[in-house]
C-alpha cells in the first residue's frame, strides 16, 4: 500500500512538473535575454526566403519597433547602424538570390559579448511580419 501511494505521489509529482515547467523554462529564457553573455557569430546570421528590398525595409521597421536608436542608413548597399544597450550595431542585408536574403546583425567593435534579446528580438519582429504586404504611406 505504502509503495502504492509513492508511486501515485510520485506521478502527480512529475505530471504537475512537466506543465509547469514551461513557465519557469520562460522566465530564465527572459532573464537570458537581457543578460550580456558572448554570442556566436552563426546567431548574428540569418536567411529568409524573400527578396532583400523587402528585408531591409523590415529590418528598419524592427529596428523602429524595438525603439533602439538608428543613426544612419544606407538601402543602395543595404545597412543599418544602430545603437542599442549602450553599443552601436551594423545590421546587413545581402541579396543571396531573387527570392531569398541574408540579414546579419553585428556589433561594430566586433565585441560579441551583449544581450542576445537585441538580435532575437530583430529575427522575431521579421518572422512575425514577413508575410505582410509592405505600403508606401504618403504624405498628405
Amino acid at each position: 500500500m505504502e509503495r502504492t501511494i509513492k508511486y501515485v505521489l510520485s506521478i502527480i509529482f512529475f505530471t504537475i512538473f512537466a506543465i509547469a515547467y514551461p513557465v519557469f523554462a520562460e522566465e530564465m529564457t527572459m532573464q537570458q535575454l537581457i543578460t550580456p553573455t558572448n554570442i556566436e557569430f552563426a546567431d548574428c546570421t540569418k536567411t529568409y526566403n524573400i527578396p532583400a528590398e523587402n528585408l531591409y525595409y523590415l529590418t528598419l521597421d524592427s529596428i523602429s519597433a524595438n525603439r533602439f536608436e538608428i543613426k544612419e542608413l544606407q538601402s543602395k548597399m543595404g545597412y543599418i547602424l544602430f545603437k542599442a544597450a549602450n553599443r552601436e550595431f551594423l545590421a546587413t542585408v545581402a541579396y543571396y538570390s531573387p527570392t531569398r536574403s541574408i540579414l546579419k546583425i553585428a556589433p561594430v567593435n566586433s565585441n560579441y559579448y551583449f544581450p542576445p534579446g537585441i538580435v532575437m528580438n530583430i529575427y522575431k519582429y521579421i518572422d512575425i511580419n514577413v508575410n505582410g504586404q509592405l505600403k508606401q504611406i504618403e504624405k498628405s
